[in-house]
């Protein structure tokens, strides 16, 4: 009985099937025939040669709607005019400047998120393209690009610090891009500098740079030193990673401020030319590196203000011997937010300026860096018709 049961239950599936299929066929037979004799009554003429002028429409962001991880990485490799820059004096890469810019989906705001390079890790291994293994180990974050730059190839260093983010953050990265000396000073170049609110004399002979306290614009070369600096003889400069990641962030929004100030997010030739000025030393992606992508997603973010950046650094707190960080517990509330596109929650503030080198005799906290959410949403409204600020009107804010 039961196997009779299952060959009407068959017999019944199969009549249904026959039945379904004759229907869809007759419909797609009858608007065949239906389209054909309709577009056959309509005459139609190719007017292309007639028209003048079409405007172009809108750039595209093909991942519209989806958040963003962007891995960017700043390398020190000293070889061809970066030596001339920053010294012949090391072999390899490392990267002192690694980010994660996360765009969130809805295109309202751009986190950015800084990792110390002395951030203690377990590193991941990875393979470079002919085959090598490089074996991984805890250390400071910045040895997982120093792993893979071993035979000077940048997207090879970029994919051992993407396999450590992986594993060690839990975080998705869709996209990096690298860029060396040569290529940072071209690009703020091509913006025409970078507005800035210096708020000390600085002297460094060590990264060459002497600044004058109050607003200034500052060139391609001045920008890079700015960024790079450890060590002065004048103004209050520690030595600390975690003080230039301060001095970074900084410069990387006045650089979006300057970038807003030429509509580089609505002009795509503008753009296209900021991206060539440093594209010779710039290593990405294959889809950041297409133009149309590029200026898609940049479109998509044209809505965007300064106020919509957040600069945030992974809370941290010091070792025991105070020679280097370690992630808190807050840290994984921050990398929780990231991959649930939420605003930020926590916040990394201080910068070690004072601590760095006196650290032991101070009572500091566990958790120098945290600091709790003041219960503000920072998350702003897209106002697409908002007008640039110029430069003129950034250095006014120095006063």
């Amino acid at each position: 009985m039961r196997h009779s049961g299952r060959e009407t239950r068959h017999s019944v599936a199969r009549v249904l099937a026959v039945v379904v299929s004759a229907v869809l066929g007759f419909v797609i037979v009858f608007a065949q025939s239906f389209t054909g004799s309709v577009s056959a009554s309509i005459e139609a003429t190719d007017i292309t040669s007639l028209v003048t002028k079409t405007p172009e429409a809108p750039p595209v962001d093909s991942d519209a709607g989806e958040p963003l991880n962007i891995l960017l990485m700043g390398s020190d490799v000293r070889t061809g005019e970066n030596a001339d820059i920053g010294g012949d004096v090391a072999e390899g890469m490392r990267n002192d400047t690694t980010i994660i810019a996360h765009i969130s989906g809805d295109r309202s705001r751009i986190d950015l998120v800084s990792i110390p390079r002395d951030l203690q890790v377990p590193i991941s291994e990875c393979t470079l393209f002919d085959g090598t293994v490089v074996p991984g180990w805890t250390d400071d974050f910045n040895v997982a690009f120093s792993n893979g730059g071993q035979q000077g190839n940048a997207a090879e260093a970029a994919a051992c610090v993407i396999n450590t983010i992986h594993d060690v953050f839990d975080l998705r990265v869709d996209h990096y891009a690298v860029v060396d000396f040569v290529g940072f000073i071209d690009m703020v170049d091509a913006l025409g500098g970078v507005p800035m609110c210096i708020p000390e004399r600085i002297v460094s002979s060590k990264a060459q740079l002497e600044l004058d306290a109050g607003p200034q614009v500052l060139d391609g070369e001045t920008a890079l030193a700015y960024a790079r600096l450890r060590t002065a003889e004048v103004g209050d400069v520690s030595g600390s990673d975690l003080q230039r990641i301060s001095r970074q962030q900084q410069l990387l929004e006045a650089t979006f401020r300057a970038a807003l100030s030429k509509n580089l997010l609505t002009d795509a030739a503008a753009l296209t030319q900021f991206v060539k000025a440093g594209a010779e030393s710039l290593s990405t992606d294959e889809e950041l590196a297409s133009p149309t992508y590029l200026i898609g997603l940049a479109y998509s973010l044209r809505g965007i203000g300064a106020d919509d950046l957040t600069f945030e650094t992974i809370p941290w707190r010091y070792t025991e011997d105070f020679l280097n960080v370690e992630m808190t517990e807050d840290a994984e509330v921050m990398l929780d937010d990231l991959r649930n596109d939420r605003p930020l929650s926590v916040s990394a503030e201080g910068d070690a300026s004072s601590e760095w080198d006196d650290g032991r005799a101070d009572d500091a906290t566990d958790d120098p860096s945290a600091s709790p959410d003041d219960g503000s949403d920072d998350e702003s409204s897209v106002d697409a018709s908002a007008v640039p600020e110029t430069i003129d009107e950034i250095l006014q804010e120095c006063g």
